[in-house]
């Protein structure tokens, strides 16, 4: 099926050029419809040096840029031209199906919050990053979106993650598990252990608690946290990649053995930097709102814009929403169980093993 992409062609730092090569490749691989967002006389000027004078895209003329600088409530509610406020605005007049946007991250949430809104029975969105692993690759969610989580934010981050590991990565009941300080369901603050019981009621595959240590072992391949951890375990690990990098060519270049050697050495290097270079993975997902959105790296070369696109297609074509939404719905009377009667119940139950007979529901108190 051809889908309609929109790209925000004005948010990325090097410029629209490697977000109109990007959709070059991509359009070249599949048949969507490739809508770019922006400034009309940029973009014609752009795309007509990128493609010796041809236009091969539809542009949505959109002359306002939110900058990384700006704050994204002040930006948003003053730039109604904004490039990435016009795109959200076409999805949610079905003129398109997705919306990519290597632009302001706080902006591209706000966007798709406030005019695409979240999917019915779900409280927030959150962006879902893929970490290379020993075993393939493990879904991080929350990666960024949200800093202060309860305990039904981070179970619906399970749902979401879960549907995303199934329908996309293709995993077959995809193992999910806790971000915590220790193995033990005692361990971690309040908000994860009651996260914990949560999920442990759902009809998801459970693993319980994952330390930090196991993550890259691939003990998970969902990893649930709040976007505050989530986001630094993030950076630390790009950080990590980084040095190792550095390391590597600082060693290699040291003498002329250690030249010889990365000449030997090159091919199995570079299916390592394949396995860990982000472009391969394109961006990463915003599950939970009403639409389409892939977040995608600022420095994205046209590469990662391409895989961006192919990651909206596969995100339409085995329709994650839909999924999400019934897993939600399966799983519907967990939500309305009552923290405090969790917590009570924990207190009571001690250390005897969780049991997974279901409670008779309860109503949720107001927050």
């Amino acid at each position: 099926m051809a889908w309609k992409i929109a790209i925000d062609a004005m948010g990325g730092d090097k410029g629209p050029r490697p977000l109109i090569e990007g959709a070059l490749l991509a359009a070249a691989e599949s048949g969507s419809h490739i809508i770019l967002v922006g400034d009309e006389h940029l973009l014609t000027a752009e795309m007509k040096e990128s493609t010796n004078g041809g236009l091969p895209f539809e542009i949505r003329h959109a002359p306002q840029v939110i900058t990384m600088e700006e704050s994204p409530v002040t930006a948003f509610r003053k730039k109604k031209a904004a490039s990435i406020r016009v795109a959200m605005e076409m999805v949610r007049a079905r003129e398109a199906d997705a919306v990519i946007s290597a632009g302001h991250t706080g902006a591209t949430l706000l966007a798709a919050t406030l005019i695409l809104k979240t999917l019915p029975g779900l409280d927030r969105p959150a962006i879902a990053t893929l970490l290379p692993t020993m075993r393939g690759h493990a879904v991080l969610i929350d990666a960024g979106a949200n800093v202060d989580c309860k305990p039904i934010h981070l179970y619906q981050f399970g749902i979401m993650g879960s549907g995303y590991g199934t329908h996309v990565l293709q995993r077959d009941r995809p193992r999910v598990g806790m971000l915590s300080i220790g193995e033990e369901d005692n361990k971690g603050n309040e908000t994860t252990k009651e996260a914990c019981q949560l999920l442990r009621k759902s009809s998801l595959n459970f693993v319980g608690n994952v330390e930090a240590k196991a993550v890259y072992r691939g003990f998970a391949d969902v990893i649930v946290c709040d976007g505050f951890i989530g986001n630094i375990a993030l950076k630390i690990s790009e950080s990590f990649a980084e040095m190792i990098e550095s390391f590597l060519k600082e060693a290699f270049m040291r003498d002329t053995r250690s030249k010889l050697g990365y000449l030997l050495l090159k091919p199995s290097l570079g299916y390592l930097k394949h396995k860990m270079d982000y472009a391969e993975y394109g961006g990463a997902p915003l599950l939970g709102v009403n639409g389409t959105c892939i977040i995608a790296h600022g420095a994205s070369s046209a590469k990662a814009i391409k895989n961006a696109i192919g990651l909206a297609e596969r995100l339409l074509t085995h329709h994650v929403n839909t999924h999400i939404q019934e897993d939600l719905a399966a799983n519907g009377d967990i939500q309305q169980l009552n923290p405090h009667k969790l917590s009570l119940w924990r207190h009571i139950r001690g250390s005897i093993p969780f049991s997974r007979e279901r409670e008779d529901p309860e109503p949720e108190e107001s927050a």
